[in-house]
């Protein structure tokens, strides 16, 4: 009779950045060596970190980097709601809009005209309008105007301390409102 291994089950964790920079992930993998316990008790789905493009299966944890600015963002924004269990907003972007949110109250055509039309380096002076680009919205939203949130993981990026002891919370099953001030800084 063979053996039966008896192996923990992974949670597992989604990411992905929508109108961002990408400095909440890399805040995320300045974990350093934590890197190695990380992937000892979590498999990552849909995320930049492994290349998935598509949910595999369902998500305990989806992480959240930048807040919405086209129809794609949406579009990701309310898959992540649709296969995570628990979705944080990571960073100012996600959680008010962020530096992207600085074009907010400005028309699109305006936006789009300073871009395509007087830009320093235009030289055609043609607004791009192919189908396979996703729409501008009228503003650039925070995630919780789009679908509900459950967390929320400020900083520009959150310190890498924060990210940590928030996975560390959740998935010991308790809650963000539990985290130490200590993280929840800006210095």
């Amino acid at each position: 009779m063979t053996e039966k291994v008896n192996e923990k089950k992974k949670f597992i964790l989604a990411t992905t950045s929508l109108a961002g920079c990408f400095g909440c992930h890399m805040s995320l993998l300045d974990i350093d060596e934590r890197i190695l316990q990380l992937v000892e008790v979590v498999q990552f789905d849909k995320s930049p970190f492994d290349d998935i493009k598509e949910f595999s299966q369902p998500c305990d944890i989806g992480l959240v980097e930048g807040g919405c600015c086209n129809s794609e963002n949406v579009r990701i924004l309310r898959e992540f709601r649709k296969h995570c269990k628990i979705l944080i907003s990571v960073g100012q972007c996600a959680i008010t809009g962020g530096l992207p949110a600085m074009r907010n109250g400005i028309r699109i055509q305006e936006l789009l005209e300073g871009s395509f039309f007087d830009g320093p380096t235009v030289s055609n002076k043609l607004i791009p309008n192919d189908e396979e680009l996703p729409m501008l919205l009228d503003r650039v939203y925070p995630c919780h105007e789009i679908v509900k949130i459950d967390g929320y993981l400020p900083g520009c990026p959150p310190r890498a301390d924060l990210l940590w002891e928030a996975l560390n919370l959740l998935m010991a099953g308790k809650s963000l409102n539990e985290l130490s001030t200590k993280n929840i800084r800006y210095d």
